[in-house]
């Protein structure tokens, strides 16, 4: 009997609910708004398809570099090589193998920065933001569920009260208040959420943009040190601009 009355309450929810939705869609029913929480769901949502593309660009530009290494360091081993057996060109073959195993040594160690970024963008996006939209899509339900009672009550509340429609009131009623007291939760914990979130996604994309910036800026200045550097960082300060550090190939 129990098993029988969850599934007849279950049916019953899930009728309300598809009519409030059917409802609303023909423009027929009302529906609760909260103008400003839906914004900052929009926005939300928005941002993370702008996310998902960076991380797409990201790891295209990972598989590339990967690839451009690999053929540096091939390059080098080839030169040094050629370095060994042709005397003539000892030296001009050894510091072409020189300079492109040095490379491939900067574009590992840049490759090292990238696949960071990514995996932190990655958690953020796939992790945070998603835990965030599945307890968004909890309060669109609650809010669905909360407009079907709603709706209902006002109904039967425009109707006659006698015997037999008071005690469906009542108990309309009291359905109503429990998806009200769901609706406001739930509507209370994406408020939270989406301010943890956003102060989360600050932090997080600062450290991760600044290190993407530095590890790119040195590996295409030659500064081997400094990309060095970056790599080992947790909070990164964006170099002071007119100061530049001299480059690998200063160095040698």
């Amino acid at each position: 009997m129990e098993k029988l009355e969850l599934v007849r309450k279950w049916s019953l929810n899930t009728y309300k609910c598809t009519r409030q939705i059917i409802s609303e869609k023909l423009g027929r029913g009302s529906r609760t708004v909260d103008l400003e929480l839906e914004a900052q769901i929009d926005i939300l949502r928005d941002n993370k398809k702008k996310y998902e593309n960076i991380l797409r660009l990201a790891q295209t530009l990972s598989t590339q570099l990967f690839q451009m290494v690999h053929t540096q360091r091939q390059l080098g081993d080839a030169f040094a090589d050629l370095s060994l057996k042709s005397l003539e060109l000892h030296e001009e073959f050894g510091y072409n193998a020189d300079t492109q195993k040095l490379l491939a040594k900067n574009g590992e160690t840049l490759l090292g920065a990238i696949n960071f970024f990514i995996a932190s963008v990655n958690t953020l996006v796939n992790k945070t933001i998603e835990d965030t939209l599945m307890t968004v899509k909890q309060y669109e339900s609650a809010r669905i569920e909360y407009d079907a009672y709603r709706t209902d009550l006002e109904e039967l509340n425009l109707g006659p009260r006698d015997a037999n429609t008071l005690p469906k009131i009542e108990q309309s009623q009291h359905l109503f208040q429990a998806h009200k007291e769901k609706y406001d939760k739930m509507r209370s914990d994406v408020s939270i959420k989406l301010k943890f979130l956003e102060e989360n996604k600050v932090k997080v994309l600062h450290n991760q943009l600044v290190l993407f910036h530095n590890a790119i800026a040195a590996y295409f200045a030659g500064n081997q040190k400094q990309l060095e550097q970056t790599l080992k960082q947790f909070h990164i300060k964006l170099k002071t601009p007119g100061v530049d550090a001299p480059s690998w190939l200063e160095e040698q």
